[in-house]
Protein backbone atom coordinates (compact mmCIF):
# COMPACT_ATOMS: atom_id res chain seq x y z
CA UNK A 1 0.00 0.00 0.00
CA UNK A 2 1.16 3.62 -0.91
CA UNK A 3 2.28 5.27 2.28
CA UNK A 4 0.16 8.61 1.59
CA UNK A 5 2.03 10.73 4.42
CA UNK A 6 5.34 10.05 2.93
CA UNK A 7 4.20 10.87 -0.68
CA UNK A 8 2.71 14.40 1.07
CA UNK A 9 5.73 15.08 2.48
CA UNK A 10 7.71 14.34 -0.55
CA UNK A 11 5.06 16.69 -2.90
CA UNK A 12 4.92 19.59 -0.06
CA UNK A 13 8.48 20.56 -1.00
CA UNK A 14 8.53 20.42 -4.35
CA UNK A 15 5.33 22.83 -4.64
CA UNK A 16 6.88 25.53 -2.82
CA UNK A 17 10.01 25.07 -4.88
CA UNK A 18 7.69 25.44 -8.01
CA UNK A 19 6.14 28.63 -6.17
CA UNK A 20 9.96 30.06 -5.92
CA UNK A 21 11.09 29.39 -9.24
CA UNK A 22 7.52 31.18 -10.72
CA UNK A 23 8.21 34.15 -8.64
CA UNK A 24 11.08 35.24 -10.62
CA UNK A 25 12.38 38.85 -10.03
CA UNK A 26 11.77 39.75 -13.96
CA UNK A 27 8.32 39.41 -13.88
CA UNK A 28 6.66 42.51 -14.85
CA UNK A 29 5.34 44.58 -12.35
CA UNK A 30 2.12 46.55 -13.67
CA UNK A 31 2.13 50.12 -12.95
CA UNK A 32 -1.61 51.75 -12.06
CA UNK A 33 -2.46 55.66 -12.15
CA UNK A 34 -5.70 57.85 -11.45
CA UNK A 35 -5.18 60.52 -13.56
CA UNK A 36 -7.85 63.14 -12.94
CA UNK A 37 -8.74 65.96 -14.82
CA UNK A 38 -10.92 69.08 -13.27
CA UNK A 39 -12.33 71.76 -15.61
CA UNK A 40 -11.89 74.98 -13.54
CA UNK A 41 -13.12 77.04 -16.32
CA UNK A 42 -16.05 79.18 -16.31
CA UNK A 43 -17.51 79.18 -19.81
CA UNK A 44 -14.78 76.81 -21.52
CA UNK A 45 -15.97 72.66 -21.79
CA UNK A 46 -12.77 70.44 -22.18
CA UNK A 47 -12.77 68.00 -25.16
CA UNK A 48 -11.89 64.48 -24.38
CA UNK A 49 -8.90 64.00 -23.04
CA UNK A 50 -5.47 62.01 -24.33
CA UNK A 51 -3.44 60.45 -22.20
CA UNK A 52 0.06 59.21 -23.32
CA UNK A 53 2.01 57.51 -21.26
CA UNK A 54 6.12 57.30 -22.71
CA UNK A 55 9.54 57.40 -22.28
CA UNK A 56 11.55 60.90 -22.28
CA UNK A 57 11.92 60.51 -26.00
CA UNK A 58 8.32 61.35 -26.93
CA UNK A 59 7.44 64.58 -27.12
CA UNK A 60 3.38 65.47 -27.79
CA UNK A 61 4.50 69.32 -28.72
CA UNK A 62 7.59 72.22 -28.48
CA UNK A 63 7.11 75.25 -27.60
CA UNK A 64 8.60 77.33 -30.21
CA UNK A 65 8.20 74.37 -32.93
CA UNK A 66 5.03 73.45 -35.47
CA UNK A 67 2.23 71.59 -34.39
CA UNK A 68 1.69 67.91 -35.81
CA UNK A 69 -1.47 67.43 -37.36
CA UNK A 70 -2.90 65.18 -34.51
CA UNK A 71 -2.32 68.12 -32.79
CA UNK A 72 -3.98 70.52 -34.69
CA UNK A 73 -6.89 68.07 -35.22
CA UNK A 74 -7.22 67.95 -31.17
CA UNK A 75 -6.13 72.17 -30.53
CA UNK A 76 -8.73 73.17 -33.56
CA UNK A 77 -11.28 70.54 -33.27
CA UNK A 78 -11.35 68.59 -30.13
CA UNK A 79 -10.57 65.10 -31.84
CA UNK A 80 -7.38 63.52 -29.76
CA UNK A 81 -7.74 59.92 -32.25
CA UNK A 82 -4.79 61.33 -34.22
CA UNK A 83 -2.72 62.56 -31.53
CA UNK A 84 -3.04 59.43 -29.49
CA UNK A 85 -2.23 57.87 -33.27
CA UNK A 86 0.76 59.46 -33.39
CA UNK A 87 1.62 59.43 -30.05
CA UNK A 88 1.78 55.29 -30.80
CA UNK A 89 4.27 55.66 -34.33
CA UNK A 90 6.39 57.73 -32.57
CA UNK A 91 6.84 55.36 -29.79
CA UNK A 92 4.78 56.25 -26.48
CA UNK A 93 3.95 53.12 -24.17
CA UNK A 94 0.16 53.45 -23.88
CA UNK A 95 -2.38 55.73 -24.51
CA UNK A 96 -5.92 56.21 -23.83
CA UNK A 97 -8.68 58.45 -24.33
CA UNK A 98 -11.41 60.43 -22.02
CA UNK A 99 -15.33 59.42 -22.50
CA UNK A 100 -16.76 62.69 -23.61
CA UNK A 101 -16.30 66.61 -23.07
CA UNK A 102 -15.42 67.88 -19.65
CA UNK A 103 -18.05 70.62 -18.44
CA UNK A 104 -16.80 73.35 -16.73
CA UNK A 105 -16.98 72.03 -12.72
CA UNK A 106 -16.81 68.74 -14.00
CA UNK A 107 -13.55 66.05 -13.42
CA UNK A 108 -13.04 62.90 -15.43
CA UNK A 109 -10.98 59.82 -14.14
CA UNK A 110 -8.94 57.89 -16.66
CA UNK A 111 -7.11 54.83 -14.91
CA UNK A 112 -3.95 53.76 -16.62
CA UNK A 113 -1.61 50.81 -15.85
CA UNK A 114 1.55 49.98 -18.01
CA UNK A 115 4.14 46.95 -17.61
CA UNK A 116 6.82 48.74 -15.05
CA UNK A 117 9.37 50.94 -16.90
CA UNK A 118 12.62 52.50 -15.44
CA UNK A 119 11.42 55.78 -17.42
CA UNK A 120 7.92 56.77 -17.07
CA UNK A 121 6.29 59.98 -18.41
CA UNK A 122 2.92 61.13 -19.09
CA UNK A 123 1.40 63.52 -21.23
CA UNK A 124 -2.15 65.13 -21.28
CA UNK A 125 -3.59 67.42 -23.86
CA UNK A 126 -7.37 68.68 -24.28
CA UNK A 127 -8.89 71.57 -26.14
CA UNK A 128 -10.62 74.63 -24.71
CA UNK A 129 -13.44 74.07 -27.00
CA UNK A 130 -14.63 77.70 -27.17
CA UNK A 131 -11.64 78.88 -28.64
CA UNK A 132 -10.29 78.80 -32.04
CA UNK A 133 -7.20 76.60 -31.37
CA UNK A 134 -6.35 76.86 -27.86
CA UNK A 135 -5.39 73.82 -25.74
CA UNK A 136 -4.90 72.93 -21.71
CA UNK A 137 -1.84 70.10 -21.70
CA UNK A 138 1.26 69.07 -19.77
CA UNK A 139 4.03 66.64 -21.40
CA UNK A 140 6.92 64.68 -20.24
CA UNK A 141 5.93 64.87 -16.20
CA UNK A 142 7.84 62.49 -14.92
CA UNK A 143 6.47 59.28 -12.65
CA UNK A 144 9.61 57.44 -11.65
CA UNK A 145 10.02 58.72 -8.10
CA UNK A 146 6.15 58.19 -7.48
CA UNK A 147 5.81 55.78 -4.57
CA UNK A 148 2.48 53.96 -4.12
CA UNK A 149 -0.29 56.20 -2.70
CA UNK A 150 1.60 59.35 -3.31
CA UNK A 151 0.29 61.82 -6.19
CA UNK A 152 1.50 65.08 -8.29
CA UNK A 153 -1.13 67.79 -8.20
CA UNK A 154 -0.70 70.59 -10.90
CA UNK A 155 -3.07 72.94 -13.13
CA UNK A 156 -2.61 72.60 -16.95
CA UNK A 157 -1.33 75.75 -18.59
CA UNK A 158 -2.93 76.60 -21.57
CA UNK A 159 -1.23 76.42 -25.39
CA UNK A 160 -2.31 77.99 -28.62
CA UNK A 161 -1.30 75.57 -31.21
CA UNK A 162 -0.75 78.38 -33.85
CA UNK A 163 -2.65 76.24 -36.58
CA UNK A 164 -5.56 79.14 -37.19
CA UNK A 165 -5.84 82.92 -36.94
CA UNK A 166 -7.71 83.44 -32.72
CA UNK A 167 -10.21 85.59 -34.80
CA UNK A 168 -12.75 84.47 -32.35
CA UNK A 169 -15.20 84.82 -35.42
CA UNK A 170 -18.61 83.16 -36.08
CA UNK A 171 -18.62 79.78 -37.74
CA UNK A 172 -14.77 79.56 -36.43
CA UNK A 173 -15.34 77.96 -33.24
CA UNK A 174 -16.36 74.44 -32.45
CA UNK A 175 -17.74 74.67 -28.83
CA UNK A 176 -21.19 75.77 -27.91
CA UNK A 177 -20.23 79.78 -27.92
CA UNK A 178 -20.59 79.36 -31.87
CA UNK A 179 -20.84 75.77 -33.01
CA UNK A 180 -18.61 77.03 -35.81
CA UNK A 181 -15.98 74.97 -37.70
CA UNK A 182 -13.69 72.60 -35.83
CA UNK A 183 -10.54 71.47 -37.63
CA UNK A 184 -9.54 72.89 -40.80
CA UNK A 185 -6.28 71.90 -42.99
CA UNK A 186 -5.00 75.09 -43.95
CA UNK A 187 -2.83 76.84 -41.38
CA UNK A 188 -3.08 80.33 -41.16
CA UNK A 189 -1.26 81.11 -38.34
CA UNK A 190 2.09 81.94 -37.40
CA UNK A 191 2.77 77.84 -37.40
CA UNK A 192 4.40 77.43 -34.06
CA UNK A 193 3.00 76.14 -30.64
CA UNK A 194 3.39 79.11 -27.96
CA UNK A 195 1.62 79.96 -24.39
CA UNK A 196 -1.61 81.18 -25.16
CA UNK A 197 -2.15 84.80 -24.24
CA UNK A 198 -5.77 84.52 -23.97
CA UNK A 199 -9.21 85.45 -25.89
CA UNK A 200 -10.88 89.07 -26.76
CA UNK A 201 -14.21 88.63 -26.35
CA UNK A 202 -16.62 91.21 -27.52
CA UNK A 203 -16.23 92.68 -23.99
CA UNK A 204 -13.37 94.83 -25.07
CA UNK A 205 -15.14 96.41 -28.00
CA UNK A 206 -14.13 93.26 -30.58
CA UNK A 207 -17.64 93.71 -32.46
CA UNK A 208 -16.66 90.28 -34.57
CA UNK A 209 -16.12 88.02 -31.20
CA UNK A 210 -18.80 85.34 -30.79
CA UNK A 211 -17.18 85.26 -26.98
CA UNK A 212 -18.37 87.11 -24.54
CA UNK A 213 -16.34 87.93 -21.01
CA UNK A 214 -17.24 84.47 -19.24
CA UNK A 215 -15.33 82.50 -21.64
CA UNK A 216 -12.38 84.07 -20.44
CA UNK A 217 -9.29 81.86 -19.08
CA UNK A 218 -6.84 84.38 -17.53
CA UNK A 219 -7.16 81.72 -14.07
CA UNK A 220 -5.84 78.39 -14.42
CA UNK A 221 -8.60 76.29 -16.55
CA UNK A 222 -7.61 72.61 -15.32
CA UNK A 223 -6.20 70.91 -12.67
CA UNK A 224 -4.53 67.50 -13.34
CA UNK A 225 -4.07 65.30 -10.48
CA UNK A 226 -1.81 61.73 -10.64
CA UNK A 227 -2.21 59.39 -8.27
CA UNK A 228 -0.14 55.91 -8.12
CA UNK A 229 -2.56 53.07 -6.69
CA UNK A 230 -0.07 50.10 -7.40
Amino acid sequence: MMNTKKSMRVALPLLMLAGIVGCSDSDPVTQMYEVTVTNLSNSQPLSPLAVALHSQTYSGWRVGESAGTGLEQLAEGGDNSMFLTDAVTEGAIATFSGAGVVTPGAAERIDVSVNSSTDLRLTVATMLVNTNDAFAGKGGIDLNALALGEQITMTLPVYDAGTEGNSERAGTIPGPADGGEGFNATRDDVNIVSRHSGVVTDIDGYADSVLDESHRFDAPVAQLVVRRVN
